[in-house]
């Protein structure tokens, strides 16, 4: 392939920054488009399970962030009194799934993604839209407020808002709200020891995981309407929620302060696109297929989009046959997770929680079935990176 192809990328997130190292590593002259003032991501943590840290082998990180692995004995779901609903292991995930989860900031991750590209092939402050999706013989054409750029290849990976869909598939709904909102905090809580562990209440979840560094990742969710903010400040919302959980709850929001909470309201996009490009233009990540967060696996499937697309980014229509299979059932699994885990009801909580309880009594390789297909995913192209993992999940 001619190093004078060119790809423009529109968005520096995760996914757009591993497609920009995956199609520079190919060969193409790669400029990407942050309309931010910084790559510095609006976030906390994210976690990345193997079938993710396959597709980073493939651009030479995947060691490197496995580096970073912190979880290691038991953890699993409690109930807010802290009763254990299951326990599951790293060392089993590890063996079913053949690697670690890894949970790490996404500025760490954001910042390894960032230094395998030249100096010049990031640009940030840089809005940019798609003016042309191009097609046989003509070029793709990005505006921005510098000029117009001509793309062999254009990336869209500006989010769940994504402008490039919009301008791609106009007749798409485009995404709906999930009926939830979540809250994340990444802080230092002076000697805090605790299993990793997720806890589901009635309409509302938190979960609270160490990371390499010392620092505590938690994060909650809650059934509300969209658009809602706390009267005050949504430390104190998360108190009233969340304040008389289990340990280590009330340490975290001890140490939290104000200022450390983000809040966002979840949406993902119910109906599927059509395709995942048109012409010489490819969507991926959360701008083809925004999922609830309830399996962590928006960012690993966008991590797989940018590699798999990389792979075939000479046949787009391949792109769109190897990605949207597979993401719309994720997505689909992940919307029928999130009502589980968000259960409201009395009954049904109690329900939940029984059979939870009766599924771990059964062995955690049952618990951890539900991943198979998913984690257990490897890339199109080598490095494999697992032996365990069955070729057909390639």
């Amino acid at each position: 392939m001619a190093q004078s192809r060119h790809a423009v990328v529109i968005g520096g997130g995760i996914g757009g920054l591993t497609a920009a190292a995956a199609l520079h590593r190919r060969g193409l002259r790669v400029t990407v488009l942050e309309r931010a003032r910084s790559l510095e991501p609006v976030g906390a943590a994210i976690s990345l399970a193997p079938n993710a840290l396959r597709a980073l082998d493939v651009i030479g990180l995947g060691d490197e962030i496995r580096g970073l692995a912190v979880w290691s004995g038991d953890g699993g779901l409690r109930t807010p009194s802290g009763r254990w609903l299951s326990r599951s292991s790293a060392e089993a995930a590890a063996e079913r799934f053949g690697g670690p989860l890894v949970l790490l900031h996404r500025a760490t991750l954001i910042e390894r993604l960032a230094a395998l590209l030249p100096a010049d092939a990031i640009r940030t402050d840089a809005a940019a839209a798609l003016a042309d999706s191009g097609g046989p013989g003509r070029a793709a054409r990005v505006t921005t407020a510098d000029g117009e750029l001509e793309a062999d290849l254009v990336v869209g990976a500006d989010g769940v808002r994504s402008a490039v869909r919009g301008a791609l598939f106009p007749r798409h709904p485009g995404p709906v709200y999930s009926g939830f909102t979540t809250w994340r905090v990444v802080i230092p809580v002076p000697g805090a020891r605790f299993p990793s562990h997720e806890t589901w209440g009635r309409g509302r979840i938190w979960g609270t995981h160490p990371l390499k560094d010392g620092r505590v990742y938690a994060y909650a969710a809650a059934l509300a309407p969209a658009g809602g903010r706390a009267p005050d400040d949504e430390k104190s919302e998360l108190l009233r929620r969340f304040g008389d959980w289990h340990d280590p709850v009330p340490a975290v929001l001890a140490a939290t302060r104000p200022e450390d909470v983000l809040r966002h309201d979840v949406h993902h996009i119910a109906e599927p696109l059509p395709a995942y490009h048109l012409g010489r233009a490819a969507l991926l990540g959360d701008a083809a297929h925004a999922m609830p967060p309830s399996l962590g696996q928006g960012g690993n499937q966008a991590i797989e989009d940018a590699i798999v697309l990389a792979h075939h980014c000479d046949d787009l229509a391949a792109y769109t046959a190897a990605r949207l299979p597979r993401t719309t059932a994720i997505a689909r699994q992940a919307v029928k997770a999130a009502r589980l885990s968000l259960m409201n009801s009395r009954a049904g909580t109690a329900l939940r929680d029984t059979a939870m309880t009766a599924l771990s009594k059964a062995g955690p390789a049952l618990f951890l079935r539900g991943f198979d297909g998913i984690a257990t995913w490897a890339p199109p192209q080598p490095p494999y990176a697992s032996e365990h993992t069955p070729a057909g999940n390639r």
